[in-house]
């Protein structure tokens, strides 16, 4: 019994599958708050540009 403990707390094999899915969640956090920041840019880019063509017609 002691020698499956010992095996099982030093089974490395599920460390890189759990690194793994944490650079993809931060990666995934990166682009969430990259595309917000942009789209809010974007919007006001657009209602500048609407607010330009209304008042030229």
């Amino acid at each position: 019994m002691r020698n499956l403990l010992h095996r099982f707390f030093d089974d490395q094999s599920g460390v890189t599958a759990i690194e793994y899915g944490l650079i993809a969640a931060l990666i995934a956090v990166v682009i969430i708050v990259a595309v917000q920041l942009v789209g809010t840019d974007l919007t006001a880019t657009f209602n500048a540009i609407a607010a330009n063509l209304t008042a030229a017609a």
